[in-house]
Parts: structure tokens; sequence; C-alpha cells
């Protein structure tokens, strides 16, 4: 379902805002949420449901709201971290039960320090030694509440439990034990997510930088989960402000047939000026071009989204 009108754009934005809520609520919460697992496996349901109806809008959507916002941030990186695997699942054709375990491991990995996660986002200071200390031990202690709540998948919780270690990465991503591929994964995209997002002590990098962050960081090890990154995303996935060759400034609608020339909305003017009417422009098709990826702190449009993905939609008819 591409957004059409105000109703469509209105109940797709609610769904995206409730799940993220929903998902909140239990990891805030965990031990007040009845059959925590069950939860979790519907939201994973509802997810995949919302990609399906438009995954560039859903992308959109996600990446706006975890660059420009620190407000929430332990469940907005959870469902962006879950999205992203996801994604790269299908890319790289793991097994089903491998995808399940994996998403379900993102949106639960930080589960310990849920609360905390979101104080550190909104701190300017250095963490304290006690809360050094709860992130050193998180990734064990949620795997623990994890098992203490019924979850039975090894895979889940063993990634869970691994994915802040630092063990060499050694042998080929596709002979590997399952649980050794998936925390790769998840390691890469976890990475990859927490470098978008803006803390009050730091602002998000660019897209790109990320991105490239992420490449230099695995380029001997962890290049394959990379480039199915990159592939699935772009260096300038939906919802990345940009600036073109032009000087115009621009935001990231769809991703296209050709690698890294999605199509964009162009939104604002080489002097500075907001469009009244933002502009669809196709880049690989036309100039101009994507000079570079901004991060969404140095811009400060207030963008009318819903204008904005009427525009993606009009990329697909």
């Amino acid at each position: 379902m591409q957004v059409k009108d105000e109703n469509e754009y209105e109940d797709l934005l609610a769904e995206w805002a409730d799940l993220e809520s929903g998902l909140a609520i239990i990891l805030s919460h965990p031990d007040s949420s009845q059959q925590f697992t069950q939860r979790v496996l519907q939201y994973d349901r509802w997810m995949q449901g919302l990609l399906q109806r438009d995954q560039d809008a859903g992308l959109y959507l996600l990446f706006q709201l975890a660059s420009n916002s620190p407000v929430g941030y332990s469940a907005s990186h959870a469902l962006v971290c879950a999205v992203l695997c996801h994604l790269i699942a299908h890319e790289l054709q793991l097994p089903a039960k491998e995808r399940d375990s994996l998403v379900r491991a993102a949106l639960t990995m930080n589960l310990a320090m849920t609360q905390m996660q979101d104080v550190l986002a909104t701190q300017t200071e250095r963490p304290n030694p006690a809360q050094q200390e709860m992130i050193r031990l998180h990734p064990v202690k949620s795997a623990m509440m994890l098992g203490s709540m019924g979850v039975q998948d090894e895979n889940w919780l063993e990634v869970v439990g691994n994915h802040h270690d630092n063990q060499p990465e050694v042998g080929d991503f596709r002979t590997v034990a399952p649980v050794i591929r998936l925390t790769r994964v998840l390691k890469t995209v976890d990475r990859y997510a927490a470098m978008i997002s803006p803390r009050l002590s730091r602002a998000g990098r660019s897209a790109t930088e990320s991105a490239r962050a992420v490449m230099a960081n695995g380029a001997d090890r962890s290049d394959e989960i990379g480039q199915a990154l990159m592939r699935v995303v772009g260096l300038c996935p939906p919802g990345t402000f940009v600036r073109m060759d032009s000087d115009e400034l621009g935001v990231v609608l769809r991703r296209s047939a050709q690698p890294n020339m999605p199509d964009v909305a162009i939104v604002g003017s080489a002097d500075g000026q907001l469009l009244r009417s933002p502009r669809l422009h196709a880049t690989a098709r036309a100039l101009p071009r994507i000079r570079s990826a901004l991060a969404a702190s140095s811009v400060r449009a207030q963008l009318n989204h819903y204008q904005v993905l009427c525009l993606s939609a009009q990329a697909v008819a």
C-alpha cells in the first residue's frame, strides 16, 4: 500500500507508532507483561506486515524517527535493528528459523538496560561507573531474563548474550554455526543503527558515514554482512537527508534498481529556503545527483511527511 491520501498516511504512521509504543511498554516493564514471549512474536509479525505494505515508506518513517530524536531511544533502536535484520536475513537467504531467532534477538537484546538506555540517550555526560557496569553486564542479564520468561529458542538467547562480545570473528559466514552467523549480523546492525541515532551528548552521524564505518570495521570479517546491509538500504536509505549537486536539499524516498541512485524529494532550494511543494526527482534518470548525505541534526527543515510520502507513491505509479 503506497500513501495516496492523508487517511492512508495517518493510518501507516499510526501503525508504526503503535508498534513502537507497544514494544516500548513490554521492554520497559517485562515483568508486568503477560505472555512476554508471545508479545514479542506478535510484534515481529506486525512489523513484517507493515513492511509488506510498503517497505520504503516504513524505512522512511523509521529512519526519520531514529535520526531526529533521542526520546524513547531504546524501543526505536530495537525496532530499527529488527527491521534491518529482517531485510538482511532475506537478502542473505537465511533459513526462516534463523531469521526468527535473529529478529527476536534484535527486539530484546537490551532488555536488561531498557530504561537506562533511554536515560543515557538524554544525558550529556559520559556514563558513570554504575552505568558502565550495567552496560557491560546487560547482554548476559538480558539473556537470563528472557530465559526466565519462557524463551526456549537457544539461538535467540545466545545471540542476545553474545551481541557485545569481543571474540575474534573467524570462519566463513556460510559455514560457521548459526548462532555465530546471527551474532555477527546483529553486531553489525547494532553498530550501524547506533551511529545514525542522536544522543544529547553527540549528534548522530550521517547514514553514509555510518555505513562506511561499519564496512571499514568489518572489512576483514563481516564484509558479506556489510555488503548485504548496503544492498538492502543503500548508502542513503529512505528518510535520509541529502545535499544535491545543485546545492538543493533533498530527502530520500525510495530505493531504485540502480544502487545508490534513489528517488528523492527535493524539499529545499539552493539558497536554504524550504519549498512549499516538494518535487519528485529520480537520481538514476537525471541530474542533479546526490553529493552527500547529511546528519539529521544538521538540518533544520520541518518536513510535511504526508506531502513527501505522496511523492513516494508517485515514484512507483
